[in-house]
């Protein structure tokens, strides 16, 4: 059985992923320890991914979501791997919008039942006043689909008209799109890392995150904050609270239809009430501070290449069924004929 993981020089990406070459390079080596047959291919083009598909790989590793094409349409590796009949780790095309589109996967919870924070979409001069606001304050004001903290900082929390005009029109700038403001909840945060075991088990790893406090008293888990790793994630004690974050992440994840692994954000109140605040499908991997393989270790103890062996497991099993399928009808004929 051949394997292999799929990147693209993905340093510019605003888009969630598992990482740089040198964690792409990791997940390979983890792979390698397990015993499987794997290489790690870069790819910038069809034609690159045109080569994967006639090497006939039995799993394709998808690092990111899509490759950028320049003046073009950004090739979904999804879509491409799954039209040419290719076996993928990870949510299809249609599952990992709500990865890349918060609003879409807020507007699809809520028709489930699920609570997200109020929220709106907006764009610079929409409203005239305070009173035109659709949500009360305090706000909280981010990019509509960035990744990594990127655009969020101190300043993403506002408590005036000012500040609400000010912090939209700059990231609408730098994005260039309309941007998400939801009602701030001013409780805790934390993640569920969630992988899909071989007996259609979840395996749930549910954990704290604690960001430090900005010098204006803020706990926000902004760009600067991922990029020093400054943040903490612990385990969550008291078990009534971890266990109504662990059934919200279920719930989300289920509802989202979501496929293999995923990570579920969620945020509490004051009151202590959770709140889905985000999908993401192809979650970080580096180690020793992506949330994802740390989540699985403070949870579990499992060590990076088990998080890595469990994570390809779904994909893998896929590969086994089409192989028993395949093998079926022929040893059925010959305990017909030896009958």
């Amino acid at each position: 059985m051949h394997i292999e993981i799929i990147t693209t020089p993905n340093e510019s990406l605003k888009e969630s992923g598992f990482g740089s070459l040198n964690t792409c390079n990791r997940v390979l080596n983890a792979i390698k320890r397990i015993g499987y047959s794997v290489s790690l291919k870069v790819c910038k083009s069809k034609h690159d991914l045109d080569e994967v598909v006639k090497r006939e790989p039995e799993l394709v590793i998808l690092a990111v979501k899509y490759i950028p094409v320049m003046n073009g349409d950004d090739i979904w590796l999804s879509d491409y791997f799954m039209q040419r009949g290719v076996n993928f780790t990870g949510s299809v095309r249609d599952i990992l919008k709500f990865d890349s589109n918060k609003v879409l996967a807020k507007t699809h919870l809520i028709e489930k039942g699920i609570k997200t924070a109020d929220y709106f979409i907006a764009i610079p001069g929409q409203f005239n006043q305070e009173s035109d606001l659709p949500v009360s304050y305090p706000l909280f004001i981010k990019p509509l689909d960035a990744a990594n903290g990127n655009g969020i900082d101190d300043l993403s929390f506002v408590n005036n008209f000012a500040e609400y005009e000010s912090k939209v029109a700059s990231l609408y700038k730098t994005f260039n799109q309309p941007v998400l403001v939801e009602h701030y909840l001013g409780g805790r945060e934390f993640t569920v890392a969630i992988i899909e075991s071989t007996n259609n088990r979840l395996i749930t790893s549910a954990v704290e995150v604690i960001p430090p406090t900005s010098t204006n008293g803020l706990k926000i888990l902004g760009a600067q904050t991922k990029k020093d790793n400054s943040e903490k994630l612990v385990v969550i004690d008291e078990q009534e609270l971890k266990s109504k974050v662990t059934a919200l992440a279920i719930e989300a994840y289920k509802a989202l239809d979501i496929r293999d692994f995923g990570r579920i954000d969620i945020k509490t109140n004051k009151e202590g009430e959770c709140f889905f605040i985000e999908a993401n499908l192809v979650p970080g991997m580096t180690y020793g501070s992506s949330y994802f393989p740390q989540a699985c270790y403070i949870a579990h103890k499992f060590d990076y290449d088990k998080v890595i062996e469990l994570l390809i497991a779904p994909g893998l099993a896929r590969v086994y069924s089409i192989i028993l399928a395949n093998i079926q009808p022929y040893t059925e004929k010959k305990i017909a004929a030896v009958l």
